[in-house]
């Protein structure tokens, strides 16, 4: 049974690597279908949510915390900043990354049923799509509405746009999940020629609004 909200047209679920540009992309999508035809869902946004609320301890601040006779679980942290691309938010990444791990294992659908709540517009598309658990969940509940997008970009591109290899980030899952993933439905280059992107985006939303 789906979550409550309306019976989207299509479902564009998104994925690629850190400064890939895939919040660009669905950012001028968009802008180009207007926002009451089109809802960008950010999984990661009831994750960060829950995360500022409650941020629970890595293992060695737990360690610390007991050698010294004490344990502080609450740590209050500005929501709207982790939601932004800041240093901030890259500060608590890799501790957010293993809350989220937790919180999927215990049930994989958890962030999916919370970003779909009360959205009512016909095109649907989740900006950052990184496990297969979640392809395998819009799939399930939508069905044949539900397609994948790769956005790709050079490690020299994404470099030029501030990324930094960080291990325990961009070796883990939430980066890695969907490597070996297979097919996507469409993919996305995106290595700096506004030109080939254009195109690309064109095509894409000539499929998109056909659905409407």
């Amino acid at each position: 049974m789906a979550p409550l909200g309306g019976a989207p047209r299509l479902v564009l679920l998104f994925s690629g690597k850190r400064k890939s540009g895939k919040d660009f992309v669905t950012e001028a999508l968009q802008s180009r279908l207007g926002g009451n035809i089109c809802a960008v869902l950010r999984l990661s946004g009831p994750l960060k949510e829950q995360y500022a609320r409650k941020r629970p301890l890595d293992c060695l601040e737990l360690e610390l915390q007991t050698f010294v006779g004490h344990c502080v679980r609450e740590h209050g942290l500005d929501f709207q900043r982790l939601l932004d691309a800041s240093t901030y938010k890259e500060a608590y990444r890799r501790d957010m990354i293993c809350w989220g791990e937790e919180k999927r294992q215990a049930d994989p659908g958890f962030f999916c049923r919370k970003v779909v709540e009360g959205v009512s517009q016909p095109i649907w598309l989740v900006s950052d799509t990184r496990r297969v658990s979640d392809i395998q969940w819009f799939q399930e509940v939508y069905g044949t509405v539900t397609q994948t997008v790769r956005v790709v970009a050079s490690e020299q591109t994404r470099q030029q746009r501030g990324w930094v290899f960080t291990p325990g980030v961009d070796d883990a899952e939430s980066e890695c999940g969907l490597d070996n993933f297979g097919s996507f439905d469409w993919v996305i280059e995106n290595h700096g020629d506004e030109q080939c992107l254009e195109d690309q985006l064109e095509s894409l939303l000539g499929f998109i609004r056909a659905k409407l």
